[in-house]
Parts: C-alpha cells; sequence; structure tokens
C-alpha cells in the first residue's frame, strides 16, 4: 500500500514532455480541430484509444446523438464599401458567421440599414447597434438582406468560434471585429454604405463518442476517482485552422499522464478511471451522457475535470459543484504541498453537468490562449503549466486514496 510519504516520488514521474507532445498531435493538421462527428475528431479518438490502452486499461467507447452542429461548408466572400472606397473583409478576423445564422450560400448585396432604426429594413443589411441583443434586431426585419452584429477579437485580433447556439433565425448574420463594426454602422447611420455576402453554414445530425478507460476497479464502498477532460474542439474552417491546443488538448494531456503515473501507485482497492468526452462545445453534452449513465449505475465517484491548462496567470480556477466538501479539501491540500496557488472562478466546463447530477465534481483550468481561434496553437502552451496541473492532480488524487491520513507539508 502507499501512503502519502510516497507522493514526492510520483510528482518527479511527471513528464512535461509527453504532454507537450500530446498536445502536438491532438492540435495537428490531420485531426482537423476535433468538431464533434467530423473525421478528425474520428482520428483523435482512434488515437487517444492507443493511448489510454497502452496503459493496460479496459477501453470501450460510448456514442449519442448530436443534433445541428454548425458547420461552415465554404469560405465567404464579404464586402462593403461605402463613399470612401470598397473593401473585402478578412474572414476570421474582420468577418465570421454567426452560429444563429440562417445557411445562404449565394451572396447578396444590399444597402447598409440600422437594426431598430426608421428606415425600411427591406433590401438592407442592417448593423446591429453594440447594445441591442439578437434577438431584438430581429423584431423588425421586413425583407432585410441579414444582419451584422458586432464581436470581439483576442489579442492577434482573431474572431472566436462557438458552436453552441440558439436555433438559426429566418436571415444570415454575419459576425464584425469591433473597427469594422463601427466603420460599417457609422456608414448605415449616414444612409452611405452597402455590403455583398453570404453565410454558408449548414447544420448536421452526428454521432458523438465518449472514451472511457478503467485502469483500477475498486473494491465495494471503497474510493473511486473519475478523471475527465473534453477532446473535441470546434473544428476547422475552409482554409482556416483551429487547432484547439490550449482548449482543450492541454486538458487531455494531464489526464493522460495523470492515468499514467496513477496507474501503479494507488492502494489495493482504490478506482481509478478516465473519461475522454465529446461534445463539450456544443453543450456539454459527452458528459451529460456519461452522467446519466454513472447515476443509473449507482456509482458514486469523485469527479476531477480539467479544461484548458496553457498558460498559468497567477493562480489556478477552482469550480465546485455537487458534495464536493471532501475533494476540495483534498485538492487544497494538493495545492498547498505542490506549491500550487489555487482560487474560486468559473469553470465552465463537463464538471457542471456531473455537480448537477449529485456527484461530487472539481473543475479545474490553469487559462487558454486564443480561445476558439487560430491563435490557439501549441507554441501558445506553456509546458510548465502543464506540469504543475498534472502534478497537482496526481496529488489529489493520491491524497484522495490515503485519507484519512494528513499529509505534513
Amino acid at each position: 500500500m502507499t501512503t502519502p510519504s510516497d507522493l514526492p516520488d510520483l510528482l518527479e514521474r511527471v513528464g512535461a514532455d509527453r504532454m507537450a507532445a500530446t498536445v502536438s498531435t491532438l492540435a495537428s493538421d490531420r485531426m482537423a480541430g476535433r468538431r464533434v462527428g467530423s473525421a478528425g475528431a474520428a482520428v483523435a479518438r482512434d488515437w487517444l484509444v492507443d493511448q489510454l490502452t497502452a496503459l493496460s486499461a479496459g477501453v470501450h467507447t460510448e456514442e449519442f446523438p448530436v443534433r445541428a452542429v454548425p458547420q461552415v461548408y465554404e469560405r465567404p466572400t464579404i464586402t462593403w464599401g461605402d463613399r470612401r472606397g470598397t473593401e473585402e473583409l478578412v474572414f476570421g478576423r474582420q468577418v465570421a458567421i454567426h452560429p444563429a445564422s440562417a445557411d445562404t450560400s449565394d451572396s447578396h448585396r444590399g444597402i447598409l440599414g440600422v437594426a431598430g432604426g426608421r428606415d425600411d429594413p427591406a433590401g438592407r443589411w442592417l448593423a446591429v447597434p453594440a447594445e441591442m441583443s439578437l434577438f431584438d434586431a430581429h423584431r423588425d426585419i421586413r425583407d432585410a438582406v441579414g444582419l451584422l452584429v458586432r464581436r470581439p477579437v483576442d489579442a492577434e485580433g482573431w474572431q472566436f468560434t462557438m458552436l453552441a447556439a440558439p436555433d438559426p433565425g429566418p436571415l444570415p448574420v454575419l459576425t464584425l471585429d469591433p473597427d469594422t463594426h463601427h466603420a460599417v454602422l457609422t456608414a448605415a447611420t449616414a444612409n452611405d454604405g452597402w455590403l455583398a455576402g453570404a453565410a454558408p453554414l449548414r447544420r448536421a445530425d452526428v454521432t458523438g463518442a465518449n472514451i472511457h478507460a478503467r485502469i483500477r476497479r475498486p473494491v465495494a464502498g471503497g474510493v473511486s476517482v473519475l478523471l475527465t477532460a473534453h477532446y473535441d474542439g470546434v473544428g476547422d474552417h475552409p482554409g482556416l485552422r483551429l487547432p484547439g491546443a490550449s482548449d482543450n488538448a492541454t486538458g487531455v494531456a494531464v489526464v493522460l499522464e495523470a492515468a499514467r503515473v496513477l496507474a501503479t501507485a494507488l492502494p489495493a482497492g482504490v478506482g481509478l478511471s478516465v473519461a475522454l468526452l465529446d461534445g463539450e462545445e456544443v453543450g456539454a453534452l459527452g458528459s451529460a451522457h456519461h452522467a446519466s449513465q454513472l447515476r443509473a449505475a449507482g456509482a458514486t465517484p469523485l469527479v476531477v475535470n480539467v479544461d484548458g491548462a496553457g498558460r498559468l496567470e497567477g493562480a489556478a480556477a477552482v469550480e465546485a459543484g455537487g458534495p464536493a466538501h471532501f475533494l476540495l479539501a483534498v485538492l487544497d491540500q494538493a495545492g498547498r504541498h505542490t506549491g500550487m496557488p489555487l482560487m474560486a472562478g468559473p469553470v465552465a466546463s463537463d464538471n457542471r453537468r456531473y455537480g448537477g447530477a449529485g456527484f461530487a465534481a472539481v473543475g479545474i483550468g490553469a487559462g487558454m490562449g486564443g480561445y476558439h481561434s487560430p491563435a490557439d496553437s501549441p507554441d501558445k502552451v506553456d509546458s510548465a503549466t502543464l506540469g504543475a496541473i498534472a502534478r497537482l492532480v496526481v496529488a489529489t488524487v493520491h491524497l484522495a486514496a490515503t485519507a484519512p491520513v494528513t499529509l505534513q507539508s
């Protein structure tokens, strides 16, 4: 049986280089952003099954349906102009397609107008003021061509991509970066200018697949820990790579590394399982599916979910759900032992599905750059952060397994 005194040796076994290699593989071209139901996600899934099988784990996949996943199926050409001249907008930076947009493959040209303004909306692309919601913008759209909404950009000037969205409305909806939106809205207010473009965005019903690995089987009534991370991303666009390195190849890398270290280092009778989840980017559907299965089976694992371990800035965010008092206490002790500062903060990920289903669950997040954009690439991932979060997870599981013994830090 291992004891808390064995923990320093376990922490030394964490390999940041292995995790960095995992991130690079999952963010590679052949996995194409890992959107749920895509060919790239299937390649990622097969590779991850192999990694878990190599740990001598019992591995299986569990499929579930996913409805209406949005996908840009061709690169749009968007042009606008006013009395000063004409400009073609850069897809992914100055313009993108809102996930609640209607699908329009043909380009439509219209004069500019302002949503909610006094002018007749017919034949116009309507610029939506920043303070107006998309719902309100749809109130008066009689025969309008489409809507133009403001969207922030990241530090490198990229717009972010979202898959989870309400059902599509009746019009194409384009998102403009703040500078372009301001220029277009100014022109529209002055009754000057036009825009031409399309919104080629189809929605497909697909099949997601979780990956489950049982590494150690618990004894009846014993401690059982479930390590989770989502492996899906938002997927590439035509001509635009969205690697999904920090979100969430880093979380997957941490879980795989922690499982490798812990596989032979827990007391007899302590259970350890891994769930690599699909469909997080469309509403955490994979974890919802798995949580319902666990409830039906009467299982009571302690759930540790990692989403985003790209670059630590000060402290790791921790969000607890369900009856997580013991798990939080152990996590706090692990943070003190490993030197990892922790703070209460939102981790809006799969941990909420498990916590909402009544399981003791914590979500851990340690930063991600280039959220859902081409900037989320492996070179932005800090290997020291990967190592620190993996050590935190290893320490948390090990201390939970050896409780009620307390560690003298």
